[in-house]
């Protein structure tokens, strides 16, 4: 390992271990350069700012979390593999509260990697699951539902633990966001004269379409027609029935 590689690794960790031990999670530059024992030209050398370190900090943490994920193999089953995403997601934020809430802070103005990456994750699922006619609209807008909800939920267990204490909490709106954008199990005995299954498998269809026409090689349409495509099928996918 180089001087120029320790000399980063000392200062990434100790300001993790700073953020960690902070009441509420914030440091100064300065108490990370005393205790990593370096000058200020150091840090900034490395890292640009505090906004840079702290960037740093977050993807260095969320490194491990983001191992698993990377190593976990796909199950045949992408709506099981949604909810464990989920209660992983959950999982990480409650055991590193401070690590979690800086991720998620409106003061870091550039998403650091590990969230850009943890959202490419979860659309890759939502994309397996659509795939299979399992997801009611296109996975892009599903990501964003999920993962709006699953920050939600993960920052207010972690910021306001006095208010949300029910254990039961993050399991019941996972539950409710999955319905939303998930199909609902085959009915053994559909009424065939409702017609609310066939009006509902629409925009179900038009997901699964499209990821499948993502997925698919020489589809036999341009670069334009396929952009034009995807744009159709999202936005029958995403009205609805009910739009």
């Amino acid at each position: 390992m180089s001087s120029t590689t320790s000399t980063r690794t000392r200062i990434l960790q100790v300001a993790a271990q700073l953020v960690g031990d902070s009441p509420d999670g914030d440091i100064s530059t300065r108490a990370v350069c005393e205790a990593a024992q370096v000058g200020a030209p150091a840090l900034y050398r490395h890292f640009g700012d505090k906004e840079g370190l702290l960037s740093a900090v977050v993807d260095h943490g969320f490194e491990q979390y983001l191992a698993t994920k990377r190593e976990r193999e796909a199950s045949a089953d992408p709506v099981e593999d949604l909810r464990r995403g989920w209660d992983s997601h959950v999982e990480f934020a409650v055991r590193n509260p401070n690590l979690y809430r800086l991720m998620n802070s409106p003061a870091m103005r550039t998403p650091p990697a590990a969230a850009l990456e943890s959202h490419r994750i979860l659309t890759r699922d939502l994309e397996r699951a659509a795939a299979q006619g399992r997801i009611r609209v296109a996975p892009e807008l599903a990501a964003q539902m999920v993962m709006s909800a699953n920050v939600g939920v993960a920052l207010m267990l972690v910021a306001r633990p006095a208010t949300f204490d029910d254990p039961g909490l993050s399991r019941r709106v996972r539950d409710a966001v999955h319905a939303s954008i998930l199909t609902p199990d085959p009915d053994p005995a559909p009424d065939p004269g409702t017609g609310a299954r066939e009006e509902a498998e629409v925009p179900s269809a038009a997901a699964r379409l499209s990821a499948l026409l993502r997925q698919a090689q020489g589809s036999g349409l341009s670069t334009a027609e396929a952009a034009l495509m995807k744009e159709w099928l999202d936005r029958v996918a995403n009205t609805g029935p009910e739009g």
